[in-house]
């Protein structure tokens, strides 16, 4: 599938690297389909592309590759939602925030993660309830 973005121009995708979000982005319920994308595996910020709207793009990250102490809980019937069968199929990732003008003051959603079923391609975003995470924790620290 070829997909001319706003962000990126236009770029191939493979069908197999489409997921389907059946459990919606929060305020995104109509748009079901995304990418990711990544320029690099080494690279720590990737992006969330959109199918069904090529303009919306979220940077994204995995909590796991910092040193967090961040854990997702997932309830029984997102497991049974996303057809998950082995935790090894699960990747979490965390939409971002960067300020154009302070990359520093960058947050990242932590109250809400994306999980997604690598074996089937299906994802959602969930909220993590009476977990205590923020929904803007800072990447970094303040001097």
């Amino acid at each position: 599938m070829i997909l001319n973005t706003e962000k990126f121009g236009e770029i191939e995708i493979d069908d197999s690297r489409i997921f389907e979000f059946v459990l919606p982005i929060i305020g995104f319920d109509d748009l079901k389909r995304y990418t990711i994308l990544d320029k690099s595996q080494d690279a720590l910020f990737k992006w969330l592309q959109c199918i069904d709207d090529p303009s919306l793009a979220f940077p994204i990250i995995s909590v796991a590759a910092l040193d967090f102490d961040y854990s997702v809980d997932i309830s029984d019937a997102v497991v049974s939602d996303l057809g998950i069968t082995n935790v090894e199929s699960i990747l979490v990732m965390n939409i971002t925030s960067i300020p154009q003008d302070n990359p520093r003051g960058t947050t990242i959603n932590l109250l809400a993660p994306l999980i997604f079923n690598i074996e089937n391609q299906k994802a959602g975003q969930i909220v993590l309830t009476g977990s205590g995470y923020d929904i803007s924790y800072p990447m970094f620290k303040k001097d």
